[in-house]
């Protein structure tokens, strides 16, 4: 799925310096909603989308390791000016939408993203 077609589907804001055209070219394999970053480095696969509650500088730092290529921010949170310059420096994507982790979730799980166990 285009990091565009989540971003509409999601409603969400980018936060960080992409063009719509960068969007549109963004594939994401899979998405993990979550907020253990424990269980993010356990379980997340390249070119997923994170979808999390927390909005620290650690979960930009999680995504760079995991080859995450985007942050979606869940329940209107906004992280602060240093986080989005951190995932502008590492090209990591942010979003933020107002809608809660779970349904962000079923909305991508429904339109046929997949998380990591559905191979």
């Amino acid at each position: 799925m285009l990091l565009s077609d989540i971003k509409n589907l999601l409603d969400a804001k980018v936060l960080t310096k992409e063009s719509n055209d960068v969007l549109s070219q963004k594939d994401i394999h899979t998405a993990c909603g979550c907020d253990l970053m424990s269980d993010v480095l356990a379980f997340v696969k390249d070119q997923s989308l994170l979808l999390t509650g927390l909005i620290n500088a650690q979960v930009i730092r999680t995504a760079e390791m995991m080859d995450i290529v985007a942050v979606c921010f869940v329940r209107g949170k906004l992280p602060a000016e240093e986080v989005i310059e951190l995932a502008n420096e590492k090209g990591i994507t942010i979003l933020s939408t107002e809608l809660p982790l779970y349904i962000s979730c079923g909305k991508l799980y429904s339109e046929g993203l997949r998380g990591y166990l559905n191979d």
